[in-house]
C-alpha cells in the first residue's frame, strides 16, 4: 500500500465515485455545504434587491407618466371643447395626433358604449388591442379618474414592448359625447435598465459563490491536511511502523495536536515494545518450565504408578491418598501438555497433518470417549448429521477441538440435552454444539477463548479442566484457516460453531450453519429440543452411534 498517496480532487474522479468522496471527505462536505448555503442566500438577497430595484424604477416612471398623461388629457379636453361642434368628428384624428409625443407615448381614443360611434383613433401604429379589457372596464365606469395598468404594447408590423397604459374619459360639452383616451407609455428603457441590473447581480453572485467555495476549500484544507496526515500516521502505526511521527509546524492548535499525537505515539511505542518483551519472556518461561517439568514428572509418574498398582495392600486412608495422587498427576499432565501446545502456537511451530476425513466420524469418537461423563450427567445427545461432512483437516487437532466443545457442553448441560449439528457447502464444513446449561453473557463471547478464563470460577469441576481448552481450540481452528464462534445467554445455554475450509486453498467467506441457534429467543426448560429442519437421531446414555 502506498502510504503517501494523496486523495485526488473530486473533479478528477469518475462521477460514480463522488458518493464515496462525499462520505469520506470532510472537506468535500464543508465546501459543498458552503456552496449550497451561499447560493441559497445569494438567490434570496438577489431576489429582494431585484424586487426593490424593479419597484423603484417602475414606480418612478409611473409617477412621471401619470403627470404627463394628466397634462395631455387636460389639453386634449380643452382642444375638443374649443373646436367647432359641427366638424369635431372630422377633426378628431387631427386633435389626437396633436396630443401625441412620438417616442414618449402613443394615444388611443375610442368612443364609449353610449356615444353611438365606432370610430377608433390611434397614433404611432399602436394597436387598440394593447389596451387591457380590465382597464377599459375601469375607465368606462368612472369618468372622473385616471386609471393605469401595466400591459404589452402591440405595434403594426413591429415587435411588442412592455408598457404602461393610463386611461380616462373625455366629454364633449357641446354634444354630450364621451370618449375614452388611453396613453400608452413604452417601458423599453426601464426594461433595459432592469436587464443590466439583473445581469450584474447574476455575474456578481456567481463570482461570489466561486470565491466563497475557494475560501471554504482553503480554510478547510488548513484543518483537514493535518487530520489526514494524522490518519496516515495512525495507519502506519497500526501496521507496525512504530517510528512514524507527524511533522510539527508552528505553535498553533494544530501544531500542539501534532506534538500531543507524537507524544502518544512515543508512549505507545514504548508500551508495545515493553509488552512484546514481556510476552517474549513469558512465552520462553512457559516453554522452558513445561519442558523442564517433564523429566521430574516422568519420575513422579513412575513412582505413582507403582503405588497405584499396590494400593490394595494399603490401609483405606493410604489407598485414598494414592488415588488422589494419581488423579492430580493426570490433571497435571494435561495442564503440562496444554502449556506445551500453547508454547508451540506462540513460537509458530505448530503444523498440520492433513487428511480427508468425515467430521461425523470424529464426533462419534469424541462421544464414545465421553460416554462415562454423559452417563454420570444424565445428558441426552441429539445429532443433526444427515449427510457426509468431509474436509481435508488434521484429525488430531479437530478431535481436540470437538473434545473441548462437547465436553464443556456435557459438563455445563445441567442434565438437559445437547445437540450436535454438521453441514457442508461447496467451500466449508461446519460443526455446531448447542447446550442449554448456565450459558454466559454476550460480552463474554470473546473472553471464553482467553487463556485460563472460566465463566464461574467458584463452580465445582468434575472434569478437571485447565482453562486452556478453548484457547487451544481457537488456535487449532485458526491454524486450519477456519473460525470458531461462540454465542451464549444466561440460563439459555451456549452455542459454539466450528467452521473449516474443505480444502487448504479455500478462503472462508461464510458458514453452512447459522451463527446463532434456532431456539436462541427462548429459554429451554423442558427435556426436548426444537427441530431445526434437519433429521437427527437420539442417543441415550447406553446407546451407541
Amino acid at each position: 500500500m502506498d502510504w503517501h498517496a494523496q486523495p485526488q480532487p473530486f473533479w478528477r474522479t469518475h462521477p460514480a465515485h463522488w458518493p464515496d468522496i462525499w462520505r469520506r471527505s470532510i472537506q468535500a462536505r464543508i465546501v459543498t455545504g458552503t456552496l449550497l448555503m451561499s447560493t441559497v442566500v445569494l438567490i434570496l438577497v438577489g431576489w429582494v434587491m431585484m424586487s426593490q430595484v424593479t419597484d423603484g424604477v417602475l414606480e418612478s416612471r409611473r409617477t412621471s407618466a401619470q403627470a404627463e398623461a394628466a397634462a395631455q388629457l387636460t389639453a386634449l379636453t380643452n382642444s375638443i371643447n374649443a373646436a367647432d361642434p359641427a366638424t369635431i368628428t372630422q377633426n378628431l384624428s387631427q386633435l389626437v395626433q396633436s396630443s401625441n409625443r412620438a417616442g414618449l407615448y402613443d394615444v388611443v381614443l375610442m368612443p364609449t358604449d353610449t356615444s353611438g360611434s365606432t370610430l377608433i383613433q390611434q397614433t404611432g401604429g399602436v394597436e387598440s388591442s394593447s389596451v387591457p379589457h380590465e382597464l377599459q372596464s375601469s375607465v368606462s365606469s368612472d369618468e372622473s379618474k385616471l386609471f393605469d395598468t401595466y400591459t404589452e404594447i402591440n405595434y403594426d408590423g413591429q415587435a411588442s414592448a412592455p408598457g404602461l397604459a393610463i386611461g380616462s374619459q373625455v366629454r364633449v360639452n357641446s354634444t354630450g359625447e364621451r370618449y375614452e383616451v388611453y396613453f400608452l407609455f413604452p417601458l423599453t428603457v426601464q426594461q433595459e435598465i432592469l436587464d443590466v441590473v439583473q445581469r450584474a447581480l447574476l455575474t456578481a453572485g456567481l463570482l461570489l459563490v466561486v470565491l466563497l467555495g475557494a475560501v471554504a476549500w482553503l480554510v478547510t484544507r488548513q484543518v483537514v491536511t493535518p487530520v489526514r496526515m494524522a490518519r496516515r500516521i495512525a495507519e502506519r502505526l497500526a501496521a507496525g511502523k512504530l517510528e512514524e511521527r507527524m511533522q510539527v509546524r508552528g505553535t498553533d492548535d494544530l501544531a500542539r495536536l501534532a506534538v500531543s499525537f507524537n507524544k502518544m505515539a512515543s508512549n505507545l511505542q514504548q508500551q508495545i515494545r515493553r509488552l512484546e518483551e514481556l510476552s517474549r519472556l513469558q512465552r520462553r518461561f512457559v516453554s522452558d518450565v513445561s519442558h523442564e517439568l517433564r523429566t521430574p514428572l516422568t519420575t513422579v509418574r513412575m513412582a505413582a504408578d507403582l503405588l497405584h498398582e499396590s494400593r490394595d495392600q494399603f490401609d483405606p486412608m493410604s489407598r485414598r491418598s494414592v488415588e488422589l495422587l494419581q488423579n492430580e498427576l493426570n490433571r497435571f499432565e494435561e495442564l503440562l501438555a496444554d502449556l506445551l501446545e500453547i508454547s508451540r502456537f506462540d513460537a509458530g511451530a505448530a503444523a498440520l497433518d492433513l487428511e480427508d476425513v468425515d467430521l461425523r466420524d470424529i464426533v462419534a469418537r469424541v462421544l464414545e470417549n465421553h460416554e462415562t461423563l454423559r452417563a454420570r450427567k444424565g445428558c441426552e445427545v441429539e445429532l443433526a448429521m444427515p449427510e457426509p461432512c468431509r474436509a481435508q483437516v488434521d484429525s488430531r487437532r479437530i478431535e481436540r477441538i470437538l473434545r473441548n466443545l462437547i465436553g464443556n457442553a456435557i459438563e455445563h448441560s445441567e442434565g438437559r440435552p445437547i445437540r450436535i449439528s454438521t453441514a457442508t457447502d461447496e467451500d466449508a464444513a461446519a460443526v455446531a454444539v448447542r447446550d442449554h446449561g448456565i450459558g454466559f453473557r454476550a460480552e463474554e463471547a470473546e473472553m471464553v477463548f482467553s487463556r485460563f478464563w472460566r465463566a464461574d470460577p467458584a463452580r465445582a469441576r468434575t472434569t478437571g479442566g485447565t482453562g486452556l481448552g478453548l484457547s487451544i481450540a481457537l488456535e487449532d481452528a485458526r491454524l486450519h484457516g477456519g473460525r470458531l464462534d461462540a454465542w451464549g445467554s444466561p440460563g439459555d445455554g451456549a452455542y459454539f460453531r466450528l467452521t473449516l475450509p474443505r480444502r487448504p486453498d479455500v478462503t472462508l467467506s461464510g458458514s453452512p450453519l447459522p451463527a446463532r441457534p434456532a431456539d436462541a429467543s427462548r429459554v429451554v426448560s423442558e427435556m426436548s429440543l426444537v427441530d431445526v429442519g434437519a433429521p437427527y437421531q437420539k442417543l441415550t446414555g447406553g446407546e451407541e452411534l
